[in-house]
């Protein structure tokens, strides 16, 4: 058990995290975030010209839009 007082656990977390491994869960998201982040702007700073790198944009945007939809789609079959 944990020592949160009633409204000190944000609900959308699991009761049996204590503070510090919440610490360090959203720390790793923040450094895959960070990591991703640094991946498409390098892949970007790769392309020759500003027409490509907005070519680029779109496409990853176009991307991670279908992956979110693959996902969410996966989720709401999982709930029914």
């Amino acid at each position: 058990m944990t020592d949160y007082s009633a409204g000190d656990c944000p609900p959308d977390q699991p009761i049996d995290l204590v503070p510090e491994d919440m610490y360090m869960q959203r720390a790793a998201e923040y450094a895959r975030h960070e990591l991703i982040l640094d991946n498409i702007r390098a892949h970007l700073e790769e392309q020759p010209t500003p027409i490509t790198v907005l070519s680029a944009v779109r496409r990853w945007i176009n991307d991670v839009i279908a992956v979110g939809d693959e996902v969410a789609k996966t989720k709401r079959r999982n709930t029914d």
